[in-house]
């Protein structure tokens, strides 16, 4: 199930919230109890045999977690088998079949193995190993309940595509939050918003970058570099939208989630735009990898070490690929050229334009289907394609209100919103969120299953 659907929308939603505010059951045990209910049965609609895989991991965490706060002389002990326990699990299910088909390719004797790949295993594996690190390092207390711990990693606005909810933000409020209806107003508006990112902009775009990537033996070079921007859009508006969706979902139930996105598109460095992109996932691995590791504190050589480690490691997360690794060592040879080379701070004005056209670089690797279509993609940039002038402007002259509408949307224009009055910006803002809505009806009833592009991660 998808937010963008008609089944949520107008069924699984509506239905989970008159249960969660009846006014018989108002307990938050029993609105605990329900959450993670309706959170196992979104997810079991697209994978009911994984959702067993999603009990047990939620299982396995509680049980260590209680045992790691409890545990004196073995704390240690029980951390080091809740990360093992939780990468092996990924490994398997994300990563066996890619080393297995590598090695074969150098000569060992290993089976075929194709698994199919749970649906969010990325991220409610990391959410999981969250909560047992944070009870290590004593920031939050473990949850007696492997309710509080299941709701916790399978609560459905951020369960399948993010952000990574840390277990120290919202430990507090598994049980202490108090839902208010300015916090629902908030929220409300807050999803209609991201859902007309996901349906109306990144939906669009990726009828381009659909087109440019996969028919790439008879593109030209203007719509080669029109399908890389096209996608750099969708994926951005279509993660955007996701977490707006996530954000204003759990504030509709109480929930606080920090912000996941902060204008990329702006950023003056690779480092600025990492940022401002993925942030529940850069400070994942900032705090939990990078800062372990020594972070910046080091010698030179080791700080590279460092560096070269978490991007091995942003890639992989993202797919077991060839071209997702390279897309790591990509930003990692980035940001080591603006830490020790400062190339960054020579570059002027042009800062952001250098950094835009690298970001943009590298979605072409993180979009081709492999690094062999990658180059090709590359080829088709910069040394010309085999397609004329009419791919481009087919879909230039029919997509230019979409693609202007998006290129507009990644500018800060909520600067320019909060000058205007209060009173005018409140009544502007709830006409606009009807009328978005209303028209979001329309896509969504007429609209195909498009899933989310970080659901493959």
């Amino acid at each position: 199930m998808v937010f963008s659907s008609a089944e949520f929308l107008f069924l699984f939603l509506p239905c989970t919230l008159l249960l969660y505010y009846n006014p018989f059951f108002r307990s938050k045990g029993f609105r605990n109890v329900l959450l993670m209910m309706v959170s196992l049965f979104f997810y079991a609609w697209g994978e009911k045999v994984y959702v067993l895989l999603l009990l047990a991991s939620i299982a396995a965490n509680w049980w260590l977690g209680l045992r790691v706060e409890s545990g004196r002389r073995h704390r240690r002990i029980f951390l080091t088998t809740a990360v093992v326990l939780n990468l092996a699990g990924l490994f398997v299910f994300k990563y066996l079949g890619f080393v297995c088909e590598n090695l074969s390719a150098l000569g060992l004797p290993l089976p075929e193995v194709r698994l199919a790949l749970p649906i969010g295993i990325s991220f409610y594996t990391f959410q999981a190993m969250s909560y047992v690190i944070d009870v290590y390092r004593e920031k939050s207390p473990a949850q007696r309940s492997v309710l509080d711990v299941g709701l916790y990693v399978s609560f459905f606005p951020q369960l399948i595509a993010g952000p990574i909810v840390r277990y120290e933000t919202i430990a507090a409020e598994i049980h202490g939050r108090q839902e208010t209806w300015e916090d629902f107003c908030q929220g409300v508006p807050r999803f209609i918003q991201g859902l007309g990112k996901k349906v109306i902009l990144a939906n669009s775009m990726a009828i381009i970058a659909d087109a440019a990537f996969d028919e790439l033996t008879a593109i030209s070079v203007p719509m080669a570099w029109l399908g890389a921007i096209a996608y750099a859009l969708q994926i951005y508006f279509d993660f955007s939208g996701y977490s707006d969706m996530a954000i204003g979902l759990g504030r509709m139930f109480g929930f606080h989630f920090l912000e996941n996105f902060n204008q990329p598109y702006l950023a003056v460095s690779i480092t600025d735009f990492w940022r401002r992109w993925h942030i529940s996932l850069s400070t994942w691995f900032r705090d939990y990898v990078y800062i372990p590791l020594g972070g910046n504190r080091v010698s030179p050589r080791r700080h590279l070490l460092n560096l070269l480690v978490v991007w091995l490691l942003t890639g992989v997360w993202h797919g077991a690929d060839w071209a997702f690794i390279f897309w790591g060592l990509g930003y990692f040879l980035l940001l080591m050229a603006e830490k020790y080379g400062h190339i960054d701070q020579k570059l002027g004005f042009l800062r952001r334009p250098w950094t835009l056209f690298w970001v943009l670089m590298l979605w072409v690797l993180f979009r081709a289907e492999d690094l062999g279509k990658a180059v090709e993609y590359f080829a088709a940039m910069f040394t010309g394609g085999r397609g004329d002038m009419q791919d481009f402007i087919y879909y230039f002259s029919n997509m230019r209100g979409y693609l202007l509408a998006a290129v507009v949307c990644c500018l800060p224009l909520g600067k320019l919103w909060r000058k205007v009055p209060e009173l005018w910006r409140d009544r502007l803002e709830s006409l606009g969120t009807v009328a978005l809505m209303a028209v979001l009806v329309t896509y969504v009833v007429g609209s195909t299953y498009n899933p989310f592009i970080y659901f493959n991660f």
